[in-house]
């Protein structure tokens, strides 16, 4: 069944016989070389760098391969000399059998850049074979009736080798009867003809033995020789006659074994044993024997092994049909193979590159030839990968294609490739032949380091331990190898008072970032840094990202008053609601760590009656009046608390201060009445005075008057401040029966004026002037 074609829009072909679409410099140039055959491997053949005009370095550098089809290798370049020498020991005959010139053709692969140049090397022949009979007697019946001159063909020697190595010459050994000329076939091989000189007589000789001998021309020459047999028969007058002189026929090479190609056929006008026929082959080759063979009585010529057009395309033979009498007729056989489909394409890789470097157009990947053994259209190649890769064939010299980048590779969006090159001939059916190769895209340092964000933001709790990880940064690289390896670092930070290098360190591998020292929000709230990720490509490539580092309050600062001890004055006569005075406290810490509430410490029960304060504030406000008279001085412990139960605390001294909100009191201690008349000098009363006020408020001036008369008299002070005696004196200087004594005193603010009114009795006394001094020692005055 025929395979069908891939349409042309599924495969981008390039067929095989089409004109070359591409001549690398130097294409059509062929070096031309020969070499005898036979030689040791490693001999000399010629200077390869000096023929095509290159440096020994440039011929290293551009990788100069030889390629043979086949991928057989015969030459080698020997790389220090630039010498092109033998590879192995070649043999002429096994290389080409008969054909002359033997002619190898092969391609000198320049790489980089790629360039063909046509080379041929001709296999000289050497004398290394002897001439040699396929057979050692040859029969030769002869009629004892022929004449002088009648001549017999004989057959011919086989000799491997070519030209004048080959057969050149017979000579036949000495004798009455015969001589032997050496003609020339139409293909140019030599054979023996013996010709009559005397007449024969079997009744004499009924047979004779001579020595056929064959020569080369090689020196010294080579010879080779076969017996050859002459019975002298009766006498036979008609000899076998062919039906045609020359049969064609065309023969598929795929023939079984054991077909029939032709039959040939020959008659005799005798009659009995001189008209009985047998046929043979005359004067054939050894590749015709080996192919062939014909039935001795039918003529019929059959196959003996498979004939394969490739390797012989066409047989000539000679038939021999001989009767009983020794009589014979010839006849050609041209027998043409027929090539059929029978060998699919064959592909050899000359140069593979499997690992290709990413962003490199036209790089070649490989280098390769196809061949098919068949002829004509089955012969006939195209070449073609898939479509939609990144890749072209491109055809250098017949039949040598090159396998390129289309465009710069992305080891990134695809990092192998698998191409299948497929080759099919035109034949029928179609075969073909498919090659996978597998190209690798190396990576080239492309692709700077990403980090996975574009910032890191990180929070780290202040008095944290040194050397705490206090998170990563991470970034990938999509190249490969060293390439994707990165190492992080840190950079410079846009502060240049931050110092840095002591409060970070970052792991170069993996990019863990460690606090150095203890951080301390108080003084350092926040600062930021850049990382860079570079990868070890080369030249390197890099990326960076920014670090913000927070660090997070913990509650390590109690509230600290801006002051700790406040003094305050405050008037006694103070409404309630009064504000005292405002302390205020401050915490380092921030949130509920910094939110402050103010509270009194520990305060007895008559300073929480009497102030209160705000516990946002703190101010301190008046809750209940005061009164100096009963105290003078309140000392307050105000403590200020953090949300986290940290404290501080300040002490506040109140000094009340006192108004004239008191009159003078008066005391008396004694008082004598009646009095003698006449009696100066004489101790009416004894009293005390006293002002709980304080300061001027409790200075006091006294009025002493008399009542009834001129208010004559005095009042002696003994040990007071008063300037004058409390007298009541008469106009007669003598008291009057009864007096009324009035006592005035007023305060230092001239607000305490009071007046004590009595009548005067005898022998009076209080007795509560002690308890009253005692209670209030403070305010004691001395009356005079």
């Amino acid at each position: 069944m025929e395979t069908p074609l891939p349409k042309m829009t599924q495969k981008r072909q390039v067929t095989a016989i089409i004109i070359l679409l591409l001549l690398w410099e130097a294409g059509g140039q062929i070096i031309k070389y020969s070499v005898l055959e036979e030689r040791d491997s490693g001999s000399f053949v010629a200077n390869l760098a000096k023929d095509l005009g290159l440096g020994l370095g440039e011929l290293v550098s551009r990788g100069a391969r030889i390629l043979f089809k086949g991928n057989k290798q015969h030459l080698q370049i020997e790389q220090k000399s630039g010498n092109l020498i033998l590879k192995e020991k070649l043999d002429r005959e096994d290389l080409c059998g008969d054909t002359d010139p033997c002619i190898l053709h092969f391609q000198v692969l320049l790489k980089n850049p790629v360039q063909f140049i046509q080379g041929e090397l001709q296999i000289q022949d050497v004398n290394d074979h002897a001439p040699e009979f396929l057979e050692n007697e040859i029969l030769l019946k002869i009629s004892e009736s022929s004449h002088p001159g009648s001549a017999y063909p004989l057959k011919i020697a086989q000799d491997l080798d070519v030209g004048s190595n080959t057969v050149q010459n017979y000579t036949i050994s000495s004798n009455f009867h015969f001589h032997l000329f050496t003609r020339n076939h139409s293909d140019g091989r030599k054979y023996p003809e013996l010709v009559l000189d005397q007449e024969l007589d079997r009744e004499e000789q009924p047979e004779l033995r001579l020595t056929l001998t064959a020569m080369d021309g090689g020196s010294p020459p080579k010879t080779g020789t076969s017996q050859v047999l002459i019975i002298v028969l009766d006498i036979n007058d008609n000899a076998p006659e062919f039906a045609q002189q020359l049969y064609q026929v065309q023969v598929p090479e795929n023939s079984p074994i054991g077909s029939l190609v032709i039959t040939v056929s020959a008659r005799d006008l005798d009659a009995g044993i001189h008209g009985e026929l047998s046929y043979s082959f005359f004067q054939s080759s050894n590749q015709v024997i080996q192919a062939f063979e014909v039935n001795t009585a039918t003529g019929d010529i059959r196959l003996k092994k498979k004939l394969d057009f490739e390797e012989i395309r066409s047989y000539h033979m000679e038939i021999e049909a001989s009767d009983g009498g020794g009589l014979s007729g010839k006849c050609t056989v041209a027998i043409e193979v027929m090539d059929v489909n029978d060998n699919a394409p064959e592909l050899t890789i000359s140069l593979l590159i499997n690992d290709i470097p990413e962003n490199t157009p036209d790089t070649v990947v490989a280098v390769f030839g196809i061949s098919d053994s068949d002829s004509g259209n089955n012969g006939k190649m195209m070449c073609s990968i898939q479509d939609h890769l990144p890749f072209l064939l491109k055809l250098t010299i017949e039949n040598f294609y090159t396998l390129v980048t289309e465009g710069a590779l992305d080891r990134e969006e695809k990092a192998e490739y698998n191409i299948t090159i497929t080759v099919t001939d035109m034949g029928t059916p179609r075969l073909k032949t498919e090659h996978n190769i597998t190209v690798l895209v190396s990576d080239v340092n492309d692709n700077a380091p990403t980090f996975t964000q574009t910032s890191y933001t990180l929070w780290v709790r202040e008095n944290n331990s040194p050397a705490l990880h206090i998170g990563s940064v991470s970034a990938t690289d999509t190249d490969a190898g060293a390439n994707a390896q990165v190492t992080y670092s840190l950079l410079p930070p846009p502060d240049p008072l931050v110092p840095l290098a002591s409060l970070v360190s970052i792991n170069p591998d993996n990019g863990h970032l460690f606090a150095l020292t203890s951080l301390d929000y108080e003084a350092l709230r926040a600062f930021e840094f850049h990382v860079g990720a570079t990868d070890r490509g080369s030249p390197p490539l890099s990326r960076t990202t920014l670090v913000r580092i927070l660090v997070l309050d913990i509650n390590d600062n109690a509230p600290e008053f801006v002051q700790p001890l406040y003094k305050v004055q405050l008037c006694e006569d103070s409404p309630v609601g009064s504000l005292v005075v405002t302390v205020s406290a401050r915490d380092l810490d921030t949130g509920s760590n910094g939110e402050i509430v103010y509270a009194f410490f520990y305060a007895t029960e008559r300073i929480l009656n009497t102030f209160q304060i705000n516990p946002t504030s703190g101010s301190v406000y008046l809750k209940a009046e005061l009164n100096y008279e009963v105290i003078q001085t309140y000392t307050l412990t105000i403590q200020a608390k953090d949300g986290g139960g940290l404290s501080g605390k300040c002490t506040v001294v109140i000094q009340v201060t006192d108004i004239n909100d008191n009159p003078p009191e008066l005391l008396m201690s004694s008082l004598t009445s009646p009095i003698q008349e006449n009696s100066l000098e004489t101790v009416v009363a004894v009293f005390r005075i006293r002002d709980r006020d304080s300061g001027n408020n409790a200075k006091m001036v006294r009025r002493c008057g008399g009542g009834g008369a001129a208010s004559a008299g005095r009042c002696p002070v003994a040990e007071g401040h008063f300037p004058g005696h409390l007298v009541d004196v008469s106009g007669t200087g003598t008291l009057s029966q009864s007096y009324q004594c009035e006592v005035g005193l007023m305060g230092g603010s001239g607000t305490g004026e009071f007046k004590f009114l009595k009548p005067i009795l005898p022998n009076l006394a209080f007795q509560s002037i002690g308890r009253e001094v005692e209670e209030y020692p403070s305010y004691r005055n001395d009356l005079g």
